[in-house]
């Protein structure tokens, strides 16, 4: 539905009217969030164990769930190309949908580089850490929260895109203050380049989600125009 001062207009629908597709896009966020709750729990378990058999688990898990998500993703681009859609918004979409894929991608890239190089994250960081995980995590799924929206409900996308932005700077926030503290420790300087990247790697989980926000507001402009 469209706002004007206090009055609705109904949008034309993206699809035609193409249920299949809709619940294709829907279940593929669904797969975009599982795969957000199982990083979640990944990053919880090294923190706090290390690289357990349940670790090893849930690394297989966020893979697995990875490339299903890889693989409607490719349903869905194949059937836009068949599908009635919106013929204007058909390349952003799409896009977006692409871009959207490249959370799957960081939080597997995440949990695989733990899983590989395995840090030595000391006990003073640790809290930190699992705060910067939990925040990466809280920015990408208000960010798919605000990518449903824009198929289901346009007036909702800007609230979730301030949370977004909101999460994103608090990653921000822990990932600066964080490095800066490593760097004024003593600790070997290779030792403190290698903890500084694993900061950066979670932090990218943020700024990717923030990129995907901003695109929706773009879009969700474009669509009400």
């Amino acid at each position: 539905m469209r706002a004007y001062n206090g009055l609705t207009m109904k949008l034309p629908s993206l699809f035609g009217g193409t249920r299949g597709l809709e619940a294709q896009i829907d279940l593929y966020f669904d797969k975009v969030q599982e795969a957000g709750l199982v990083f979640g729990r990944a990053m919880e378990i090294y923190l706090n164990r290390g690289v357990s058999g349940e670790f090893e688990e849930l690394v297989r898990r966020v893979t697995a769930v990875e490339e299903e998500a890889d693989d409607l993703r490719r349903e869905i681009e194949t059937q836009m190309t068949t599908h009635t859609l919106i013929p204007e918004l058909r390349e952003d979409v799409l896009s977006l949908i692409e871009q959207v894929d490249e959370v799957t991608n960081h939080y597997e890239a995440a949990v695989y580089s733990f899983y590989v190089q395995k840090p030595q994250i000391d006990e003073a960081y640790r809290d930190d850490f699992a705060e910067l995980a939990r925040m990466a995590q809280q920015t990408a799924e208000e960010m798919v929260t605000a990518a449903r929206a824009f198929f289901r409900d346009l007036s909702a996308v800007r609230d979730h895109v301030k949370k977004v932005q909101f999460y994103e700077s608090e990653a921000d926030r822990i990932t600066t203050r964080v490095g800066r503290q490593i760097y004024e420790s003593t600790m070997d300087l290779a030792r403190k380049m290698h903890l500084s990247s694993f900061l950066e790697r979670l932090d990218s989980i943020a700024d990717t989600a923030e990129d995907i926000g901003d695109k929706l507001s773009i879009l969700t402009i474009k669509r009400m125009v």
